[in-house]
């Protein structure tokens, strides 16, 4: 009997891996308090924003099915179901996740989402919005919450794809020197955003890197790579993701300041994923290619009237639900790490850990480069009965 239930340990705590990658189980709202989430960026946390933002035409994609597949209807987001923010949300035990900050009406007790699809952080289209305009829109509706709320509240960004999408296009050939200058003007503009939300009451940032770029569906269908990435833009999101941390530390360091942050290694963790033969370890069938759209990897208009696109059977064996962005199993897959921590991924600290650190208190860790996260508490299960089992490809 014994050796069955040790059979019966055995499997479950291998099922837990094979699930989440590490031996760590989210408990949502466990001894964390009511605090609010707010978002900040482009499509990837996209609420729903972009379409009550346009005056007339709002019969966007993103409105339309397939979005939207996984939960019955199409809400706005660019996923087949829930976003990041939603599951953040949910851990937090935020009830029906964070709205879009724009749209009438609604609860923003508990935070709200102004990203817009098709933000960047230099200058956006007019029918979107730059990051320093997202961060006025919240100046603006400030008196929605208390200062000592915001303060104990946490801010997630995730910006700069459409930069770098766009700096490709319109520089084809430009060189390093010119790739350097660029990517400090946006990080310098990014730094400036997130000093003016600082200096608005907030002190808890959640700031992820950025994915890789060139390993994009649309990025291999547009500069026709086949099974390769495009490295140029690979080359543009790691020096803009080198600064990140060290930008972050400068603001943390600052005698008394009370900033606290944490960075997430989304760049690393796409690319595990999307491996040749290590993705069927995350248990994505097709990592390279969308789910929906055309083209020689679907990447291109997925809910698009006038485009008839293909639609894959069964969208939780994809990693990508459109050229951009990933299916709502890989957006849930990607919440946890940022909430329950995998230590190869994220630093100094977890998102749980950010919320219930106290305010007003420098952080007594920070980002170092080249440094995975500290090994964090293990749940009872990882016995020592696993020891002699190789995990290594459940990290």
């Amino acid at each position: 009997m014994a050796g069955k239930c040790n059979l019966v340990s055995v499997l479950g705590a291998l099922l837990v891996l094979t699930i989440f990658h590490d031996p760590i189980i989210v408990y949502a709202g466990e001894g964390v308090p009511n605090v609010a989430l707010f978002a900040f960026g482009d499509s990837y946390y996209d609420a729903g924003n972009k379409v009550f933002l346009l005056k007339k035409n709002r019969n966007l994609p993103q409105n339309l099915w397939p979005y939207g597949k996984s939960i019955d209807y199409p809400d706005g987001k660019f996923s087949d179901g829930r976003i990041v923010p939603d599951f953040i949300g949910d851990f937090m035990s935020i009830p029906n996740g964070i709205p879009p900050a724009l749209k009438p009406d609604v609860d923003l007790s508990r935070g709200a989402s102004f990203a817009v699809a098709d933000a960047s952080i230099l200058g956006a289209p007019v029918e979107s919005m730059t990051l320093n305009q997202q961060v006025n829109k919240f100046k603006s509706m400030i008196s929605k919450w208390t200062d000592d709320y915001i303060e104990k509240s946490v801010f997630m960004i995730y910006i700069g794809t459409e930069d770098y999408l766009n700096f490709t296009k319109t520089n084809p050939k430009a060189d390093t020197s010119a790739q350097q200058a660029f990517v400090t003007s946006v990080t310098n503009r990014l730094k400036n955003d997130i000093g003016l939300l600082y200096s608005l009451g907030a002190s808890k940032f959640v700031v992820p890197l950025l994915a890789p770029l060139g390993c994009l569906p649309i990025s291999r269908q547009e500069y026709k790579t086949g099974n390769e990435c495009y490295e140029p833009l690979n080359d543009l999101a790691k020096l803009h993701n080198e600064k990140i941390g060290p930008m972050l530390n400068e603001f943390a360091k600052k005698p008394n300041s009370g900033f606290q942050f944490t960075v997430f290694d989304f760049y690393n963790a796409v690319l595990r994923r999307i491996a040749s033969g290590r993705s069927i370890h995350y248990r994505f069938y097709v990592a390279n290619t969308s789910c929906c759209g055309v083209g020689t990897h679907n990447a291109y208009g997925c809910g698009m009237g006038n485009v008839h696109s293909k639609l894959c059977e069964y969208q939780r064996s994809y990693f990508f639900f459109d050229g951009r962005h990933n299916t709502e199993k890989a957006q849930e897959e990607i919440a946890h790490l940022l909430y329950g921590a995998d230590p190869n991924v994220i630093q100094p600290m977890t998102v749980r850990e950010l919320i219930v650190y106290p305010v007003k208190e420098n952080m007594r860790e920070y980002w170092e480069a080249n440094k995975k996260s500290i090994r964090r508490r293990r749940r009872p299960f990882r016995a020592s009965y696993l020891d002699g089992l190789d995990l290594s490809a459940y990290y």
